[in-house]
């Protein structure tokens, strides 16, 4: 994959290996400033005959044809110039004007014109920042516009680190159309929605979150585009495939070393450039190549080095545990783990809890013990979903009650604190944050928010029609919502209103019950950090167990030899558990005479924590 600034071929003889070997890297497509300040453009185009760049205050430029249809121009013109391409697929046509598809920033949306942007124009202030090991990891879930834009979430940083949060995730900030966007609508994934400012502006955040001490991650979307404004089909029709189909129509071609490094280069343009921390992979299930996987994995690690923490984690329905290798990936988020809980909070066996329905208790219980529940086994439908996970260490897995995905595909982008029974909630929430697993919270998760989280978007016209009843008829299989008359009561993605209902309310995290919610997660991630996150690395799962009717047990080996061990019942009824020891902390006050009289009490869970050399036998129940 070479990324070369200093050569103009363009062959695909490369290897990910010259890649390493830069002294500087930049983007191989886009526009990239020379050493001789020049801007030098490239764009693959195999489905075009002619390209030329169109700059601001020049006369159009014919670009020259290269090998294996990239086209190559160097021209003089200042950063910060706006441009744009004009291909012509056919000899008799009038071109159509495109934008870069690798814009770092755009001017008039995602059909308007590309700017020139110096990566070096920003100076950066915390230069010794090399990031956190992996085991410190508490991950805090962010939509960028939803808690207030860069400025919002800059003034939530203290509160942050109080917490006890290591890491802010930020959903997908790829340039979409309109004004607001969950972020998976992407169309432009090397630019920054203008929406939420500039390149240098979101760098100026990323320093200042390293200035509190925090890691940064960046959810990045390689399975799709959006619907609005892509234009790669005209001119680049060997981009995607036409004999596999995704959710979201023709599956991108990874078979093409061309595509491959359109997105590689993607991945270390956040990493290198823009100093995150790490990457969250959004349904690689949808990504056909495995080996593409493999590559994209190995050649983060290479580049970016061992002198920099470098997290990269994955959502995959897959259950692939093969990738989960210190080499290629961190962990999955882990949506077995999830959806069992869920099922156990709420009740719910609807859509893909249908999976989790039939013995849910026994279910959790292998998600303690092994990580994936789904290990090869068929799905409701009918297919054969994972792989053996019970040899991976917790830290693979990245456990969560809520996330975007979780709320806002909901209906009504209700959370589980309108949900789920307030005292089973907290129950869950302590196994959440003390198990060796690492933890990821939903913005709001902190104080308990019953706002909603609602699927959103700012399509134009036709799509926003289509994508309202595309939406509504989704829900049609659901018993609230077989009625159309239920269905209207669903929101209208594109409507104002739906944003500003999913938006963060600091009046509600400001109410006296809130305060106190936060003081329990205070509590909770301090205790965490004390107890847990010095000897994570190491540890290990020695087994769970079913003690009742929605109540297990899950222990594990710490890398000291400590043993953890974590009972959580969040049925209505006690249940019988022997313990010799006082717990470290329950979800709940005042249970502790309970538990040393053999009683776990409905809806609660104990952490207990054995130093080596004095752990007593396994627990009657």
């Amino acid at each position: 994959m070479s990324a070369s600034s200093g050569s103009s071929d363009s062959s695909m003889a490369a290897t990910p290996s010259d890649v390493m070997n830069e002294a500087a890297w930049v983007p191989f497509y886009g526009a990239s400033l020379t050493a001789e300040g020049r801007v030098r453009f490239r764009l693959w185009a195999p489905s075009a005959q002619r390209v030329d760049v169109e700059c601001e205050g020049m006369a159009p430029q014919p670009m020259n044809p290269m090998a294996e249809g990239d086209f190559e121009l160097e021209l003089d013109c200042p950063p910060q110039a706006a441009y744009r391409y004009r291909v012509f697929v056919e000899d008799d046509d009038d071109g159509m004007p495109v934008p870069d598809p690798a814009s770092k920033a755009l001017r008039g949306g995602v059909d308007g014109l590309t700017c020139v942007i110096d990566p070096d124009r920003y100076t950066w202030r915390h230069d010794e920042w090399t990031g956190r090991p992996w085991e410190e990891t508490v991950i805090y879930e962010v939509h960028l516009g939803a808690c207030g834009g860069i400025d919002g979430l800059r003034r939530r940083l203290p509160e942050l680190v109080e917490l006890g949060v290591t890491a802010i995730e930020l959903m997908p900030l790829a340039e979409c159309p309109g004004e607001r966007n969950w972020g998976y609508d992407g169309v432009q994934p090397y630019a920054v929605a203008a929406y939420y400012g500039t390149p240098e502006a979101l760098k100026a955040l990323i320093d200042d979150v390293h200035g509190h001490g925090l890691m940064i991650f960046l959810d990045v979307v390689y399975n799709h585009f959006g619907p609005d404004g892509n234009f790669l089909a005209h001119y680049a029709k060997a981009f995607f495939r036409d004999d596999l189909q995704t959710p979201w129509g023709d599956a991108i071609d990874f078979r093409r070393p061309q595509v491959r490094r359109f997105f590689i280069d993607n991945a270390l343009m956040w990493l290198l450039e823009y100093r995150f921390d790490g990457l969250r992979f959004d349904a690689v299930h949808a990504i056909s190549e495995r080996d593409f996987l493999v590559e994209l994995g190995q050649t983060l690690r290479e580049r970016v080095g061992s002198t920099r923490h470098c997290h990269l984690m994955l959502e995959n329905e897959h259950n692939q545990a093969s990738l989960l290798d210190p080499a290629l990936f961190d962990a999955q988020w882990a949506d077995d783990w999830h959806n069992a809980m869920h099922v156990l909070l709420t009740g719910e066996r609807e859509g893909y809890y249908a999976d989790f329905a039939e013995h849910t208790t026994e279910k959790l219980a292998t998600a303690l013990g092994e990580g994936f529940i789904y290990q090869g086994q068929p799905s409701r439908k009918g297919e054969a979903r994972g792989e053996p996970s019970g040899h991976l260490p917790p830290t693979a897995f990245i456990d969560f009650l809520q996330n975007h995905d979780q709320i806002g595909n909901r209906a009504l982008g209700e959370r589980l604190s309108r949900l789920a029974e307030p005292d089973a909630l907290d129950a869950a929430t302590l196994m959440l944050l003390m198990s060796p697993a690492i933890p990821l919270l939903f913005m709001g998760d902190e104080w308990g928010s019953t706002q909603p989280f609602l699927f959103f978007t700012d399509h134009r016209d036709a799509l926003a029609d289509a994508v309202r009843e595309g939406r509504r008829r989704e829900f049609a299989d659901f018993s609230a919502f077989e009625d159309p008359a239920q269905r209207e009561r669903i929101p209208d993605p594109n409507a104002l209103t739906t944003y500003e209902a999913s938006r963060l309310d600091d009046d509600e995290a400001s109410a006296p019950e809130h305060r106190r919610h936060q003081a329990r997660f205070r509590q909770w991630l301090a205790l965490r950090h004390e107890h847990l996150v010095p000897w994570l690395k190491g540890s290990c799962a020695i087994g769970a167990r079913v003690l009742g009717d929605k109540a297990v047990e899950g222990r594990w080996s710490l890398g000291n030899g400590h043993k953890l061990t974590i009972a959580i019942n969040l049925s209505p009824q006690p249940v019988s558990v022997v313990w010799q020891e006082t717990p470290l902390v329950c979800s709940r006050d005042g249970v502790d005479e309970h538990i040393a009289e053999g009683r776990l009490p409905a809806r609660t869970s104990a952490v207990w924590l054995q130093p080596s050399g004095d752990v007593p036998g396994e627990p009657d129940v």
